[in-house]
C-alpha cells in the first residue's frame, strides 16, 4: 500500500537497524575461521601456500608383477626405497594393505549394518548371495616376506589394512632406506558384490561367451602410507569408502601377462618392440599427430586373440616419474585407440582400451572425452604434465589412478544405447581422467577429506561438460540441483567437513554440494575473473604437494582479496540450507507538502468500498439526520480531502522557511521501497533481486552476503528508485541454491504443481532401438514411409 513520507523522515534511517539485538559472538556467521582451521606455521603459511620449510617424504618402487590368468591371481615382489625428508627420525614405517579390506577378518564386514528381511519377512535373494560370496572368497594380501635388500628378515606387524615395518635403526632426516616385500592375492570378480566393499575398485570381469577376462588392477601392492606435518603417519584404516593418502615417487614396473594380452598402465611403455607388432607401433606413431583417434589394436586383431588362450607369456615394462600410485588394465579382448594432445612442444597420448562389447559407444566417445578433459582442465589449472592419459573399460563404477582410469557404461547387445549411457560414459571419463589433477597431482588426503578431490573435480567436470556441447545434461554444478538435498532431513546430512567414512549421502555431500559451492563462488560471490585466478593459483601452488583444507580456503581468499570465512563456515562446516524470504514490502514517496498535490493522494476510499456501507445505502432509506436537518453542523459539510485556506497558509509558511536545497528535495520524484527479508534456512547468501517496473523494464540488483553480518535472521533494506515497482523476484537466475521459491516473490506468487494419475510404466526400448525397428517395418512395407507411429 502506498504511504506518504514526510520531510521530517531522517535520511540516515534509510539503512535500517537490526530488528533485534546482534547475535552472540559465538553464533555470528561472519566471525573468522580461527578455531576451525590450524594456525599457520613454518610449513604452511597464512596465505595458504607451502612455506620455505615445507617438506614431504617420497617412496620409489621397483616391482615385478605376474598376472595369473588361469587362477585370477596377482603375484608380486617389490623393492621400496623410502626417502625421509621430514625433520624427524623414524623408527618404523607404515604401509597400506588395501586388499585386506576383502579379507574375511576385515572390519569392513564386521561393521556392516542392515536387516535380513523386508516388511513381509521375505529375505532378498541378493542378500543371501552376497553373504555367501563374502564367506567363500579368500581375499586379502598373503605376505610371503619382508626383508632387507641383503636378504635379512624385517619384523612386521599387520593391523587390518595397515602393516608396520620395524627398522633396524632409526631412519634419520635426509636419509633413505630400501627394503623388499613379496606377496600374492586372489583377484576379486568386480561383478559379484563382496560384503561392505561392494563391487570393488579393481578386479576382473568374466565374459562367458568367449571365456575371457578383463583385468583392471589397482591397490595390488603394499604401498607406503603418508607421513607429513599435518597428521604424522596416516593411520586411518581402509574400510572401502575413504580412498587413499599416498606419497610421490618413481616407479619401474615389469608386468608379465599371457602373450596375447594388451596392457595399458601408469607411465610410459619402455619395450614397445617386445610387446607390439610393427604395424601396431606404426599406428601408434601416426596417432601422435592425429586430431582423431587412431586404432592401435584393431577389432580384427582383438577378435583373433579372443579365440584361444595363449600359453606363452610376455613382460611389459613401464616407467613413471613423480606419481603417487600405479595401476594397469590387461585383456586379450582389448581394442586400443589413441590420439595426441599438444601442450607446447610436448605430445600427450590420450588413449582408450575396450572390448568389442563396448562399441560403438566407446570408439566414438571415450578417447575424445579424454582429450577434451586434458584441454579444459589444463585451462583452469595447469598443463597436464604426464605423457599419457588412459580410459580403460569396465562394466562397473569408475575409478581413477595416475595416467589411467577405469570407466563404465556399455551399449546394448544390438549396438544401440540410451541417452543415459551416452552421457554417462562421457561424464565418467571426464570425471575419472580429471582426477589426474585432483588428487593425483594436487595430492590431497582422500582418506580424510573426500571433498578435496571429488568436490573440486566434480566442479571442473561440470565446466568441461558445458564445453562439450550446449545444453549438456550435467548432474551436478548448477545451484538449483543441490537444493532438495540441502533442505532434507538433517538427521541424515552431515557437514562437508566430515571424514570420508562417516558421511551420509556420499554423492551429495562429497561431490554435489562442494561442486555447487564452488560454482556459486565463481558465478555469484566472487565472479569468474577473481575465482578463476584464485583457483588456478591454488592448483599451481600445490602441484605435486599435499594440501590441507585450510590451504585451499586460505589460498582462495589470498589470491582473490576476498574474505570468504562466512562462506566456508556456512557451506562446509554446517548443514544449514539456503532459504531467504521476502516477508514484506512497504512503498513510500516523499511528500511535497503541497496540499493541492497531497490531499487527493491521501483520500481514503475504504468507506466507499466497505460492503456494509454499500448495503446500508440500499437498505437504510432514511437516517435521523435526514429526518431532522437541524442536527447538521459544520462537520456534516466538511470534506477533509479538499484543500482549505488554512492548508494553503500552512504550506506557504513552510515554503518561506525552507532552503533551496530543501525545496529541491521535496520535488525529488523518487520511490522508496522498504523491503523486509528473513533468513529461514540459516545459510547466509548474497541477495540477487530483480525489480520489474510499471513501464515493463527490469533491473537486477546484487547485494553481497555481508548485508547479514549484524543480523543473520532478519534485515530491512530500503531502495530508492526512480520508477514505480510492480514486482520483486529474489534469486531470479537460480544461483544461490534457495530451497523454497514460494517466498521469493513480491507480491506473493503461487506456483502450480502437477500430480500423476498413473504409475510410471516400466522402461521400454531405448530411442535408437525404436527408430531401428521403425525403419525395418518401413523396409518390409508394414509401415508407410515417413510415418512416426
Amino acid at each position: 500500500m502506498k504511504k506518504i513520507l514526510f520531510v521530517i523522515l531522517c535520511l540516515a534511517g534509510l539503512v535500517s537497524l537490526p530488528l533485534h539485538a546482534q547475535e552472540n559472538t559465538n553464533k555470528n556467521k561472519f566471525r573468522q575461521l580461527e578455531q576451525e582451521i590450524p594456525t599457520p606455521n613454518v610449513y604452511r603459511n597464512a596465505a595458504g601456500a607451502p612455506s620455505a620449510a615445507y617438506w614431504q617424504n617420497r617412496a620409489d618402487y621397483n616391482m615385478d608383477i605376474t598376472l595369473d590368468d588361469e587362477n585370477q591371481r596377482i603375484y608380486g615382489e617389490e623393492t621400496i626405497t623410502y626417502h625421509n625428508e621430514s625433520p624427524d627420525a623414524l623408527t618404523y614405517l607404515w604401509l597400506q594393505l588395501d586388499q585386506n579390506v576383502r579379507a574375511k577378518t576385515s572390519d569392513s564386514y564386521k561393521t556392516e549394518t542392515g536387516s535380513i528381511s523386508d516388511n513381509n519377512d521375505q529375505v532378498p535373494f541378493s542378500y543371501i548371495v552376497e553373504q555367501l560370496r563374502t564367506e567363500e572368497f579368500e581375499g586379502g594380501f598373503n605376505i610371503d616376506f619382508v626383508k632387507t635388500t641383503d636378504g635379512k628378515d624385517l619384523p612386521f606387524t599387520i593391523n587390518q589394512t595397515m602393516m608396520r615395518v620395524d627398522l633396524p635403526e632409526a631412519l634419520k632426516s635426509g636419509k633413505s632406506y630400501a627394503f623388499r616385500v613379496k606377496w600374492w592375492y586372489n583377484i576379486n570378480d568386480r561383478n559379484k558384490p563382496i560384503g561392505g566393499n561392494g563391487r570393488g575398485r579393481s578386479g576382473f570381469e568374466y565374459f562367458p561367451e568367449d571365456e575371457n577376462h578383463i583385468y583392471t588392477i589397482a591397490q595390488f601392492y603394499p604401498r607406503m602410507c603418508v607421513y607429513n606435518d599435518v597428521y604424522g603417519w596416516q593411520n586411518k584404516q581402509f574400510l572401502g569408502r575413504g580412498e587413499f593418502t599416498l606419497s610421490f615417487g618413481d616407479y619401474n614396473v615389469r608386468i608379465t601377462t599371457p602373450e596375447d594380452h594388451v596392457l595399458g598402465a601408469t607411465g610410459e611403455l619402455q619395450n614397445m618392440k617386445d610387446v607390439m607388432t610393427a604395424a601396431q607401433r606404426e599406428r601408434f606413431e601416426q596417432a601422435k599427430n592425429s586430431s582423431d583417434p587412431v586404432m592401435i589394436v584393431t577389432q580384427e586383431e582383438a577378435t583373433e586373440a579372443e579365440k584361444e588362450d595363449a600359453t606363452a607369456t610376455k613382460t611389459w615394462e613401464f616407467k613413471a616419474k613423480n606419481v603417487r600410485d600405479f595401476a594397469f588394465a590387461s585383456s586379450r579382448k582389448y581394442l586400443w585407440d589413441a590420439q595426441g594432445v599438444k601442450f607446447g612442444d610436448r605430445t600427450v597420448m590420450a588413449m582408450s582400451y575396450y572390448p568389442k562389447e563396448a562399441n560403438p559407444l566407446w570408439g566414438m566417445y571415450s578417447t575424445r572425452a579424454v582429450a577434451h578433459t586434458l584441454d579444459v582442465y589444463s585451462k583452469y589449472t595447469f598443463d597436464y604434465p604426464y605423457p599419457v592419459a588412459i580410459s580403460a573399460h569396465i562394466n562397473n563404477i569408475g575409478m581413477e589412478y595416475p595416467m589411467i582410469c577405469f570407466n563404465g557404461y556399455r551399449p546394448e547387445a544390438d549396438g544401440t544405447y540410451s541417452k543415459r549411457a551416452k552421457y554417462g560414459l562421457i561424464s565418467v571419463v571426464i570425471h575419472e581422467v580429471g582426477h589426474n589433477y585432483f588428487p593425483m597431482i594436487v595430492n590431497s588426503d582422500e582418506r580424510q577429506w573426500t571433498w578435496m578431490d571429488e568436490g573440486l573435480n566434480s566442479f571442473l567436470q561440470y565446466l568441461s561438460e558445458q564445453e562439450w556441447e550446449r545444453g549438456y545434461p550435467s548432474r551436478r554444478g548448477p545451484a538449483y540441483k543441490i537444493a532438495d538435498y540441502m533442505k532434507g532431513d538433517k538427521d541424515r546430512i552431515v557437514p562437508i567437513m566430515t571424514n570420508s567414512e562417516s558421511i551420509w549421502q556420499f554423492g551429495n555431500n562429497a561431490y554435489g554440494k562442494p561442486a555447487t559451492a564452488l560454482n556459486i563462488l565463481r558465478e555469484t560471490v566472487m565472479g569468474r575473473e577473481l575465482f578463476d585466478f584464485a583457483f588456478k593459483t591454488y592448483s599451481q601452488r600445490w602441484m605435486f604437494k599435499q594440501p590441507s583444507p585450510a590451504d585451499f580456503f586460505r589460498t582462495m581468499e589470498d589470491a582473490s582479496g576476498t574474505d570468504l570465512d562466512w562462506f566456508w563456515r556456512g557451506w562446509f562446516y554446517t548443514t544449514d540450507h539456503v532459504d531467504m524470504s521476502i516477508d514484506d514490502v512497504k512503498w513510500y514517496r516523499i511528500s511535497t507538502q503541497d496540499p493541492e498535490v497531497e490531499k487527493p493522494l491521501a483520500a481514503d476510499d475504504r468507506e466507499e468500498r466497505f460492503i456494509g456501507n454499500k448495503r446500508n445505502k440500499e437498505q437504510i432509506k432514511e437516517t435521523l439526520v435526514d429526518r431532522v436537518p437541524s442536527l447538521k453542523d459544520y462537520y456534516n459539510e466538511y470534506d477533509p480531502s479538499k484543500v482549505s485556506i488554512l492548508d494553503k497558509l500552512e504550506y506557504n509558511y513552510l515554503m518561506q522557511n525552507l532552503s533551496d536545497e530543501d525545496k529541491e528535495l521535496l520535488n525529488l520524484d523518487r520511490n522508496f521501497y522498504e523491503v523486509h527479508f528473513s533468513n529461514v534456512g540459516g545459510l547466509v547468501m548474497p541477495l540477487i533481486l530483480e525489480f520489474t517496473y510499471a513501464d515493463g523494464t527490469k533491473e537486477v540488483k546484487r547485494i553481497p552476503a555481508e548485508i547479514w553480518r549484524k543480523d543473520s535472521e532478519k534485515i530491512v533494506k530500503t531502495f530508492i528508485l526512480e520508477k514505480e515497482v510492480v514486482s520483486i523476484e529474489m534469486d531470479p537466475f537460480l544461483e544461490t541454491a534457495d530451497t523454497d521459491f514460494s517466498n521469493n516473490f513480491w507480491p506473493p506468487r503461487a506456483a502450480p504443481s502437477r500430480f500423476d494419475l498413473f504409475k510410471q510404466q516400466q522402461a521400454g526400448p531405448n530411442p535408437m532401438q525404436i527408430d531401428r525397428r521403425v525403419k525395418e517395418l518401413q523396409e518390409q512395407g508394414q509401415l508407410p514411409a515417413g510415418s512416426d507411429k
